[in-house]
């Protein structure tokens, strides 16, 4: 069939981009390193967004937005930061295109800038100088803001939505009168982002820390959440950064504290990007297609009609146009699919590349039983239902897929997480195996950094809920203060 995708087991990365092409979510863009998104992974994206921005505002945030140009100068002014990003600006030197005398297009040498500017790669740099505006006294804080946004990273190995230099996220930068305070602000957005991959994508998540050495730049404690995709590999799905007064002392931004006294302001940022839906590809997808969780799906359900004569096509479309309506009235997401341009079968191949959730097919016979057939696509199963009572019956099932995506990611999981003490196993484990794996480390950065060279794979967090018996590295056999999450990652 010339609609299939190239199974896991034969090449999964083929998989993953046959996957994102024939569901239609994105297409490769002629500025190397982009993406183009198409409608059905905007709509997913935007599925994504709006149950987040409920969440942000629910947690008492804002949104705001900040010019994509920061000056070249505010990068300098935070040392970690600008060395964590450096290899990764793209910089606007001129404001202008004038022609040689070739008439090959070329920067106007006349219209070099006065100083260069940084497309912006997260914004922390621009936000914190203007924080310094905003913040006189105690009685300005807290500032919980968020702004959605594009930034632009330089890639040299893009992947749709994996790696672009070009990606949608959001970015939440607040500030606080106290440690504590900010402190609790990270912790209660890395929950939210735990709890949107569960509960919205149904795609299970590990949090923690990350080591020193993966921090982000200028942050003084990075928090994240991990997520296991099929093939074994981890995705970060989200971090969360406490980023103590650096930014602000990098900014001079104080404020009058309630004892009279000036003191630096306490910073958090935070962010989740479209590679989000990279994550829930590799988590649900089959060798059909698009697998997608309901709460999340453009659309929920897809209705089908069936004919062979135009006396059959006005029935059959007038009772697919009375469910649409009656399936709409409760809420569901749904798309009559009317057209003559393809048959039946096509379609349904077409929509199960897509991955909507539930499809409806309504032919003369079932008309005459005033029954529907409805296929689940998740577990590629049909059945034959009356019609009486579909509504409740299709609000039923999305809850019941959105539940089972989730317990079997879960148990895909367990069965791909090791627990393991000794050097050669975890070498074994990681090579042959992939998954997480539980081990032992000394908490030095040496170690970390061998073990990465050695074996390709990485501490992906420190967990919030370790295994925290005192025990013995596998590598150095110096003293281990409990296991950390190791796994290849993309």
């Amino acid at each position: 069939m010339a609609n299939a995708v190239t199974p896991r087991a034969d090449d999964y990365s083929q998989w993953y981009n046959d996957v994102v092409r024939k569901g239609k979510l994105a297409d490769n863009s002629p500025a190397r390193g982009c993406m183009i998104i198409r409608p059905n992974g905007m709509a997913l994206w935007e599925n994504m967004r709006d149950a987040l921005d409920g969440m942000f505002k629910d947690t008492g945030h804002e949104n705001f937005y900040f010019p994509i140009f920061i000056p070249e100068r505010f990068m300098a002014r935070e040392a970690e930061h600008v060395e964590g990003f450096a290899k990764e600006c793209a910089v606007v030197t001129h404001s202008r295109l004038t022609t040689d005398d070739d008439g090959n297009l070329i920067p106007d040498p006349a219209s070099k800038l006065g100083e260069n500017y940084i497309v912006r790669p997260t914004s922390e740099t621009i936000i914190w100088d203007t924080y310094g505006d905003w913040i006189q006294s105690y009685r300005d804080l807290p500032l919980l803001y968020n702004q959605w946004a594009n930034v632009v990273r330089w890639e040299m190995r893009p992947r749709l939505f994996l790696r672009t230099a070009e990606f949608l996220w959001q970015e939440g930068h607040t500030a606080h009168a106290t440690r504590e305070e900010a402190v609790e602000e990270a912790e209660r957005m890395l929950d939210v982002y735990a709890t949107f991959a569960e509960e919205y994508m149904a795609m299970p998540v590990i949090r923690g820390h990350k080591t020193e050495s993966e921090r982000f730049p200028g942050a003084v404690d990075t928090l994240c959440i991990e997520a296991l995709m099929q093939d074994g590999k981890a995705l970060q799905a989200g971090t969360s950064h406490f980023l103590g007064q650096n930014f602000a002392r990098a900014f001079d931004c104080t404020f009058t504290n309630e004892n009279n006294e000036q003191e630096y302001v306490w910073a958090t940022s935070w962010g989740v990007s479209t590679r989000l839906i990279g994550g829930l590809i590799m988590t649900h997808s089959d060798d059909q297609g698009l697998v997608l969780p309901p709460k999340l799906a453009p659309r929920q359900v897809v209705i089908v009609p069936i004919y062979f004569n135009d006396a059959q096509r006005a029935k059959v479309l007038e009772a697919c146009e009375r469910i649409e309506q009656e399936l709409s009235d409760a809420g569901i997401s749904v798309k009559l699919d009317a057209s003559d341009a393809q048959k039946p079968g096509w379609k349904f191949a077409e929509y199960e590349l897509q991955g909507v959730p539930v499809r409806l097919g309504i032919g003369p016979r079932d008309l005459e039983n005033n029954n529907v057939e409805l296929a689940r696509r998740d577990t590629r199963t049909k059945d034959i239902v009356p019609q009486d009572g579909l509504a409740q019956r299709i609000k039923d099932l999305l809850e019941t897929i959105q539940d089972d995506l989730l317990a079997d990611a879960r148990e895909r999981q367990a069965e791909q997480t090791t627990t393991v003490d000794d050097y050669e196993t975890f070498q074994a484990v990681i090579e042959d195996e992939g998954g997480f794996v539980w081990a032992p480390w000394d908490g030095t950065p040496e170690t970390e950094a061998r073990i990465q060279d050695e074996t390709g794979a990485t501490i992906r967090c420190i967990p919030f809920d370790r295994d925290e018996t005192p025990g013995t590295d596998m590598v150095t056999g110096k003293p281990s203060e409990g296991r950390v999450l190791f796994a290849k990652a993309y």
